[in-house]
């Protein structure tokens, strides 16, 4: 029997990686373990997750449950292009930033990147990279990859998403969406999950659970069949073929099933949303100096600048992470189970180390 090794009562705003296993979803790993099953896929529950994400998202669309989100990433992604693809992203894009090199090194993509302050593309942005089809010295910019919510809190319309799609396919590109934070994305925007997937004309996507309650698990998810080749073995050439998939798919099958994926995005949402508005009370009153916010608050991130030494010291009580140190810019993530209490507590601390 394992003892518990962790201070339970320590608490953070450092990523909604750092929170445990809903209870809803460790029950689903449970309620799979009894018995055999076939493995590598072929059991009941990845079978059910399938129909799960076809009730979600429409007929013919085929789900490729992972073990976490850079293999759904670099799995989908090596999924839509040749040897000599590349791929439109945003600077701040998680494939370029925090995936280690992984979709260079393991699925040998060239990565085309573009500057943007809110972490979002538009048509205008992507032309600055989409160009040279048919130039044997350039890789050839064949995907647009779009973040839902964004690496910086930020949201895309349903309108937006529709319009990078249209733009991408004249150009005779795919849009893939990594999904990491997606339920936080539907949460704010109260909206069907497929509204502003493949009916806004997203072809491929990573389907994220891991921020959102899992243990672990992600889901490359195909929305238009004709994007996406490869995958049955992509994935297992990549490492990502779980041999007991049915404990991958069980926890997506808990969350999308019912409401637990809507219900945990909402909360961690709202969780950001009361640490903002504490901070803007704060800043009103006086209380809190010297405190500016960077990016608006649309899912569970807040973005802040801080006064000199002042992230340091609260971290000695809270953890979160430096965004850009050079401009004392920082991140503050709520997770599914972030409570009034932790924010306000929180809060307290700011406004006594400004």
């Amino acid at each position: 029997m394992v003892t518990t090794l962790h201070d339970t009562a320590v608490r953070g705003f450092a990523s909604d990686n750092y929170s445990g296993i809903h209870p809803e979803v460790l029950a689903a790993i449970a309620a799979a373990n009894d018995g055999h099953q076939i493995a590598y896929g072929e059991d009941a529950y990845t079978t059910r997750l399938q129909e799960v994400f076809a009730a979600h998202l429409g007929e013919g669309v085929e789900a490729f449950p992972v073990f976490n989100g850079t293999g759904a990433n670099v799995v989908g992604l090596q999924s839509m292009l040749p040897r000599w693809g590349a791929v439109i992203a945003a600077s701040t894009a998680h494939i370029n930033v925090d995936e280690g090199g992984a979709p260079e090194r393991v699925a040998g993509i060239k990565l085309l990147t573009v500057p943007t302050d809110d972490g979002k593309l538009t048509p205008d942005l992507i032309d600055r990279e989409a160009w040279g089809w048919g130039d044997e010295h350039r890789a050839q910019p064949l995907v647009v990859s779009i973040t839902q919510s964004t690496e910086l809190g930020t949201l895309y319309s349903v309108d937006e998403i529709r319009t990078i799609a249209d733009h991408a396919h004249r150009l005779g590109m795919r849009l893939h969406m990594d999904g990491a934070r997606i339920s936080n994305a539907a949460a704010a925007l109260g909206v069907p999950l497929r509204a502003f997937t493949r009916d806004a004309g997203v072809d491929v996507m990573s389907f994220g659970g891991t921020k959102n309650g899992a243990m672990l698990g992600e889901a490359v998810v195909v929305l238009d069949a004709e994007a996406s080749a490869g995958l049955t073995f992509l994935r297992k050439l990549d490492m990502q073929l779980s041999s007991k998939m049915r404990f991958v798919s069980a926890q997506l099958i808990a969350l999308l099933e019912g409401d637990l994926w809507m219900r945990n995005a909402a909360h961690s949402n709202a969780m950001a949303q009361r640490l903002r508005a504490g901070v803007e009370a704060g800043i009103a009153d006086g209380s809190i100096t010297g405190v500016a916010f960077t990016q608006p608050t649309q899912a569970n991130g807040v973005f802040a600048t801080l006064p000199d030494g002042v992230a340091d010291r609260l971290r000695e009580s809270f953890r979160f992470y430096d965004w850009d140190a050079s401009k004392n810019e920082v991140r503050w993530m709520c997770s599914f189970d972030t409570t009034e209490q932790d924010v306000d507590d929180f809060i307290a601390a700011i406004s006594r180390e400004t």
